[in-house]
C-alpha cells in the first residue's frame, strides 16, 4: 500500500518494495514506526538512502565485488561515515546524533 510520508515529528521508514520488507506489518509496531513504500523508480522518494549509496559508491564503486571485501574494511567504511560530520545534523556527527538522542530516550 503506498501513502504519503508522515510528518517530520513521527517516526517513519522509507522502503522500496522489495521482499525484506515483507513483513513490515509485524515490524512497524515493535519500532513505533509507519513505512512509507516509494513508487518504483523514483528513487527521489528516499532521498537519504540515495545520498547514503553515494557517500558508500566513494568507497565502493558500481559493480564491486563484496565477496571480496573484508568484514574489517566495512567496517572501517561504516566508522568513516559515521564520524563523518553532516550538514543536515547542524555539522554533527551520526554518531554524535545517536548517542546524544539515545541518552535522552534513557533519561525519560
Amino acid at each position: 500500500m503506498l501513502f504519503q510520508p508522515p510528518s517530520q515529528k513521527e517516526h517513519w521508514l522509507a522502503s522500496d518494495n522489495g521482499r525484506e520488507f515483507a513483513q513490515h506489518q509485524r515490524i512497524a509496531p515493535q519500532l513505533k514506526a509507519a513505512f512509507y513504500f516509494a513508487h518504483p523508480y523514483a528513487s527521489w522518494e528516499r532521498g537519504l538512502n540515495e545520498n547514503t549509496n553515494g557517500l558508500v559508491r566513494q568507497y565502493f564503486p558500481k559493480k564491486s565485488e563484496f565477496s571480496k571485501i573484508s568484514d574489517r574494511q566495512i567496517k572501517k567504511i561504516e566508522d568513516r561515515l559515521n564520524y563523518r560530520p553532516r550538514k543536515t545534523l547542524g555539522y554533527k556527527t551520526p554518531n554524535e546524533v545517536f548517542f546524544e538522542r539515545l541518552l535522552v530516550a534513557r533519561t525519560t
